[in-house]
């Protein structure tokens, strides 16, 4: 679930956008007055050069910023990439049964459902996931953008483990309806040390299944021998 500050960021977004227009076209102005009328360079003129070659840019600068990385954690942005196509259709489509589908219908966070999952948490979890959705970006336009949908797939994988503490952010293991399921109980402290995964195929399963390649049928002798 969103924690308060992106909320906040959320509800602010527009106002943000039209101060970070009016402080750019302010700033503009100012620039504009002063080439164009020269004026003396008394305390005055200095102040107002102040504000319009520092203060309002750098107020355009910072509701610019925090207006686009509220943007940046839409669904919708992170299937920009064409290469994440597929991962967005599956996770938009309302009769998917993924789990990445489900959490996507989630009253509180579904348009954010991605950004919600993949994020780092802790004291520096939003700074880190957008310094790595940099690279990400970066990769992109190197190497990832040439690359077909199967070359994707068969290239492109996370770069490390999804870890469990990206599903107990919200999925709290302290909660009595959590510890009440018995795999959960029975599994309590491998899933604490991640010797077992939420995702794992006896658990939830892949958020993304359809990117997985199919589990084989068991053989004979992993089934009991012939028969």
């Amino acid at each position: 679930m969103l924690d308060v500050s992106q909320q906040s960021v959320a509800y602010l977004q527009p106002v943000m956008i039209t101060a970070a227009i009016v402080c750019a076209l302010l700033a503009a102005g100012l620039l504009i007055w002063y080439l164009l009328r020269r004026p003396p360079l008394d305390w005055r003129t200095k102040i107002l050069l102040l504000c319009g070659l520092g203060v309002l840019p750098i107020g355009t600068a910072m509701m610019g910023n925090a207006a686009t990385f509220k943007h940046t954690q839409e669904r919708a942005f992170c299937g920009s990439c064409h290469v994440m196509g597929p991962y967005l259709e599956d996770s938009s489509d309302p009769t998917s049964l993924s789990l990445a589908a489900r959490h996507g219908r989630n009253e509180y966070f579904g348009k954010q459902n991605c950004y919600a999952c993949h994020q780092d948490y802790g004291m520096y979890g939003t700074v880190m996931t957008k310094v790595g959705g940099m690279r990400h970006v970066w990769e992109y336009y190197t190497e990832y953008h040439a690359y077909t949908l199967d070359q994707a797939r068969e290239k492109i994988h996370l770069r490390d483990p999804f870890t469990n503490a990206n599903c107990t952010g919200c999925h709290s293991m302290n909660n009595p309806g959590w510890r009440g399921q018995p795999d959960h109980a029975q599994l309590l402290d491998e899933l604490l040390d991640a010797k077992v995964s939420c995702l794992g195929a006896g658990c939830h399963g892949p958020s993304h299944p359809f990117s997985k390649d199919p589990v084989p049928p068991p053989s004979a002798e992993d089934a009991g021998g012939a028969r």
